[in-house]
């Protein structure tokens, strides 16, 4: 008997079914795992002609979801290498590529789960609101998988030098005026404290004391200083443009 063609050319296209809208929108300060800051908030916006919803019927029964996303802003023109440096490790120690979660990969694809609010309409536009995102805004999103506890937690697993999440979340404080500039923003402010918390500067410089950082966050421009005592927020603008 004659074996099936299994060809790349009889497989479909990968096509884009979503866009992440996220309150991160540089790489810098992106938390590095899922839930590890619940308080940032994303937007997963259908695109034609997938926005139809009886596509997400049912998809509320479900606390969280898997999103399997496209690592777009890694250069696709750099050739994949087979070991990388994980920030987790300081950046100096060299592991397999399928042994980490890199987006450095022969293929940029990536996976996160996070929590489901709802199904929702912004601007008419049709998706699903939900928080612990990791993800930078505007990654495309290629799948919708519903997360199911009893095969997608394996209480057993093991997972070595990575089993346990980031070390010990630091103290942020803010200057005066950063204060009263997030005085009717009390979400805003929870989402920069989550995020300096897990310390986004690269693996190199954790444990630094000096150094002044900025970011774009929900549109706003943060900057702070790393001290002994933890990062300080210096500036905040609530007005920045998104």
């Amino acid at each position: 008997m004659q074996k099936s063609r299994t060809s790349s050319d009889q497989l479909p296209a990968l096509q884009v079914i979503a866009r992440v809208h996220s309150p991160y929108r540089e790489k810098f300060a992106t938390p590095r795992q899922p839930g590890l800051a619940p308080a940032a908030e994303g937007f997963v916006e259908l695109l034609p002609p997938f926005d139809r919803e009886e596509a997400l019927r049912g998809i509320e029964q479900y606390s969280h979801v898997w999103l399997l996303f496209l690592f777009d802003r890694v250069p696709t023109d750099r050739p994949w290498q087979p070991t990388v440096r994980p920030p987790r490790l300081g950046g100096n120690r060299r592991v397999g590529v399928f042994a980490t979660r890199s987006p450095f990969r022969p293929n940029r694809i990536g996976l996160s789960v996070v929590k489901l609010k709802g199904i929702e309409r912004r601007n008419g536009r049709l998706g699903l609101a939900v928080t612990g995102i990791d993800l930078t805004d505007g990654t495309p999103v290629i799948d919708i998988k519903p997360y199911l506890p009893y095969v997608d937690r394996v209480t057993a697993a093991e997972a070595g030098v990575f089993a346990s999440p980031p070390g010990q979340k630091r103290k942020v404080r803010f200057c005066d005026q950063a204060q009263k500039n997030l005085a009717d923003r009390p979400d805003l402010k929870e989402l920069i404290i989550q995020t300096l918390a897990l310390d986004p500067r690269p693996g190199y410089r954790h444990g630094e004391g000096s150094g002044e950082f900025g970011m774009c966050l929900a549109g706003c421009n943060i900057r702070w200083r790393e001290e002994a005592a933890g990062p300080l927020v210096t500036e905040v603008e609530t007005d920045a443009t998104s």
